[in-house]
């Protein structure tokens, strides 16, 4: 009797057909490293992945076609699908194809409406120019000069399905709190849900509505002060020991508008689940960084969607005219360069990218460095390699530890603070972040590294698995407390002196719960990259692996957890190690960029 160690070879030889077998491994191990589907167009398709007693079949040959367990068609018969040349696992494949199938209906739906909105528009024309009266026209660059935050609005007004991505800093938030006022003004009746991945994500966008400093009556600021921020899950409504939702298209969601943030964070299951519960006729406005590391489990759907069209910011020619005719300065005005005559793609005039950052400016610094690592820019990467320098981005090749324990005295302001709500605040100002979770470079070292200098200052006393000011993250979702995968708290004393784990929920209220009933969560001084996303602090410590061949690096790992900080990024690791991630780009399988040119065509 065989005995298998790799759970990707005990899923193949579970259905006992030789020639689905490599087909079936491969696919297993994609999946688990976040792909939808075996891409089979892709020689050679990670046959270097397979073990040696597996064996693709000759080029050419097609032994997928005629096997019983395959269909052709996506019908629940089969457990697995081949589709366009590539081969999924039957759920899967319907999570992708209700997602296309979804949008398909957004735009269905929306064109009876366009008569009425563009109406609307002008109805309102004087308002709307008023909110956006302040250009980028001392931008650097024509194309940063333009108002992509206007040619946002006006898709939001539009459409029902909108798209807007672009970098910490651009305007995003801002964009969607213009939008909200614009259609507050025309339904002060409209219902809005306000949705991200994680809750501190969810709360950040509800807290920056709420303090917007657009002049507006108040009448709609005291509506964005009742706007209520909510997970995905919390949205949708978990049904306990189930992974299905309470909200789905038989009971959708009563909402007149939809607003998702941080979206390169959800995963295809997750995605589909969403959509399919958000009613017909619903706005439905989706935000995130395309260039932004994608979900942990298998998807990569906003990127996908952000790369489905050649270019972003292509419209038709009425569309850019509509569009100037709100801006008043011409250095702000759409240029022609983004008309396109080319408007058979579904997601035209969809997808906006708002290009300037507000938050950094000018060739130096966080924005300049992020964007280095995005495309690659190696000589723009070597002005801040040692021995150059830079204010914002520090690189230390040597991983010295005194830079280390001076980043995590810091600490100390967090766990010296009394108020537990200023305490959580505080904790946020700064975090060191890891890009794996093993080794003397992981999750696990540093935060036993940054424990044991905490104590040896007589900051912390390591008595306890809990102990007081243990700042700590979920790493599972515990509905029955409403807390979920990623919120993070802290370890403290209630009024009675019973150590207690402290939250903030999404509205800002405070909230404690016994440490005991929280099994799965973990020290966060450190945390990995991935779970920081949604997250922002003011400095943030890269701690990189040493070895420049660690296929996790890459410049969307690089890129997330650099721009995390809001004034200064200090990165461990060699100009090796930074260089080879920056030309390491993450490329997940999925068919949606395909399905929807296909299916256009057909």
């Amino acid at each position: 009797m065989h005995t298998f160690n790799d759970v990707h070879q005990q899923f193949a030889e579970y259905f006992g057909i030789p020639a689905l077998k490599p087909y079936a491994y491969l696919l297993s191990r994609k999946l688990s490293e976040g792909h939808i589907c075996l891409d089979l167009e892709k020689p050679p398709a990670g046959t270097e992945e397979l073990p040696a007693f597996y064996a693709l079949p000759p080029a050419g040959s097609q032994p997928l076609a005629s096997i019983a367990l395959v269909g052709k068609n996506g019908d629940d018969k089969h457990p697995f699908v081949l589709y366009q040349n590539r081969l999924y696992l039957q759920r899967y494949f319907r999570y992708e194809t209700g997602f296309l199938n979804r949008i398909r209906q957004f735009l269905a739906e929306e064109k009876e409406h366009l008569p009425q909105r563009l109406a609307l528009l002008q109805e309102h024309r004087d308002f709307i120019s008023q909110l956006f009266a302040n250009t980028n026209s001392s931008a650097p660059t024509q194309d940063e000069q333009a108002d992509w935050p206007l040619a946002a609005a006006i898709t939001g007004i539009l459409q029902n399905f909108t798209i807007i991505t672009g970098g910490p800093g651009t305007g995003k938030t801002t964009t969607v709190a213009k939008i909200l006022a614009i259609l507050y003004t025309t339904n002060p009746e409209l219902k809005v849900a306000l949705a991200a991945p994680t809750g501190k994500a969810a709360a950040r966008m509800a807290e920056s509505l709420r303090q917007t400093k657009i002049p507006l009556a108040p009448a709609i600021l005291e509506q964005f002060q009742a706007l209520h921020p909510s997970t995905i899950h919390r949205l949708l409504k978990p049904i306990a020991g189930s992974p299905a939702f309470r909200h789905n298209r038989q009971q959708p969601l009563g909402y007149d508008v939809v607003i998702v943030d941080e979206c390169s964070m959800i995963d295809v299951a997750l995605f589909a689940k969403l959509l399919d519960a958000i009613a017909s006729g619903t706005r439905l406005i989706m935000l995130g960084d395309k260039d932004q590391l994608a979900s942990v489990e298998a998807g990569s759907l906003f990127g996908d969607l952000c790369l489905a069209q050649e270019r972003l910011n292509v419209f038709s020619a009425a569309r850019v005219a509509l569009i100037n005719s709100f801006i008043n300065d011409p250095k702000a005005h759409i240029s022609d360069s983004h008309i396109s005559d080319d408007q058979h793609h579904p997601l035209f005039e969809h997808l906006v990218e708002l290009r300037r950052s507000h938050r950094f400016t000018g060739h130096t610094g966080i924005g300049s460095f992020s964007k280095a690592v995005i495309q690659n820019n190696v000589k723009a990467l070597h002005q801040f390699l040692p021995p150059a320098t830079d204010e914002q981005v520090i690189i230390d090749p040597v991983y010295s530890n005194a830079l280390f324990e001076q980043f995590i005295a810091g600490y100390s302001s967090f766990i010296g603070e009394k108020e537990i709500p200023a305490a959580l605040k505080k904790m946020n100002a700064l975090r060191v972040l890891c890009a794996v979770r093993d080794g003397d470079q992981g999750l696990h070292v540093l935060n036993t590294r940054i424990e044991k200098y905490l104590d040896s200052k007589k900051l912390i006393q390591l008595s306890a698995p809990f102990y007081a000011n243990r700042p700590i993250i979920l790493t599972r979702n515990y509905y029955e407390h409403g807390l979920f995968n990623g919120d993070t708290g802290i370890i403290r004393p209630d009024e009675d002196g019973t150590l207690m784990a402290w939250f903030e929920d999404s509205s800002g209220t405070l909230r404690s719960i016994m440490p005991g009933y929280l099994s799965e969560a973990e020290t966060a001084f450190a945390m990995t990259i991935h779970k920081s996303q949604g997250s922002e602090f003011d400095e943030v410590l890269v701690v990189l692996p040493p070895h420049a061949d660690a296929p996790l690096l890459t410049s969307e790992l690089l890129y997330t957890a650099v721009t995390r900080a809001r004034k200064k990024a200090y990165i461990q690791g060699s100009p090796e190690t930074i260089l080879a991630a920056a030309n390491r780009v993450v490329e997940r399988a999925s068919g949606i960029a395909a399905r929807f040119q296909a299916d256009n065509t057909n």
